[in-house]
């Protein structure tokens, strides 16, 4: 695709312009609602084939594929009386926002694709998920880090599940970061720390030979520090509960 539009330049959408023109030999022009006027405005200002449109049916007209990344309640008056071509691309990447109610608002029969692009597409290293699966979709997001098309809408909604779980990891870090400065560490230190410790586990995780149970247990020692907060704090019980979470977003996910 050689034109792009973009209607909601937030975290998602600045991701994916950067990720398309960042060090690109050859990108293709993009056209950015104006919504998020500052991000758009940077963006167009660091990128030659990046432009600001006037309104969202602008965006839309000079678009072949409009991804639509406003936030899920802004949808209706973001995208209230917009005329879509049945010839166009659509990427929906509201999360919890289904392709029928996307199609009811803008009243089109162009093609409609879910995607749920992540912020490291960046850098172009996220596998990105996307239904029905469309060659051209498909391509985007492999340029920017991996494609996983998927059969149907149910396993759509269990990979969207997933990424709820990103702020809690997140979280995670800070609640560690926090409990050593509540012990005399420094917070620069214990930031920095942190933030070392898990930059290693994550480049675990491209060692694709081993599962994750494999990863976890090569590293962890019979009776040492690693088990011992395992089995003490992430228990059975608080297993239990990670899953009832999920079901219940994939529920209302549905």
């Amino acid at each position: 695709m050689k034109r792009i539009g973009i209607i909601g330049v937030g975290e998602i959408g600045r991701a994916v312009v950067v990720g398309l023109c960042d060090g690109a030999d050859k990108s293709p022009e993009v056209f950015l609602s104006p919504r998020g006027a500052r991000t758009a405005a940077e963006l167009s200002e660091r990128y030659e084939g990046v432009q600001v449109c006037a309104d969202n049916q602008e965006v839309v007209d000079r678009s072949e594929a409009v991804i639509i990344a406003v936030r899920p309640p802004d949808r209706y008056e973001a995208l209230a009386g917009l005329s879509v071509d049945d010839d166009k691309i659509v990427v929906n990447v509201m999360a919890g926002v289904g392709n029928d109610d996307l199609r009811q608002i803008l009243a089109t029969d162009a093609l409609l694709v879910r995607a749920i692009p992540l912020p490291a597409v960046r850098e172009r290293r996220s596998i990105t998920v996307t239904y029905p699966s469309h060659p051209a979709v498909n391509s985007l997001f492999e340029h920017l880090g991996g494609v996983l098309p998927v059969a149907d809408e149910a396993a759509f909604n269990v990979f969207s599940a997933l990424t709820g779980t990103l702020t809690t990891h997140y979280s995670y870090l800070a609640t560690l970061t926090s409990w050593a400065i509540g012990h005399g560490i420094a917070s620069d230190e214990a930031d920095s720390y942190v933030r070392s410790l898990f930059q290693g586990v994550g480049r675990g995780l491209s060692d694709e030979a081993r599962s994750l149970h494999q990863l976890a247990a090569d590293h962890e020692t019979p009776n040492g520090i690693n088990e011992r907060i395992r089995t003490t704090w992430f228990t059975p019980a608080n297993s239990e509960a990670l899953n009832q979470a999920l079901d219940d977003l994939l529920s209302d996910l549905k």
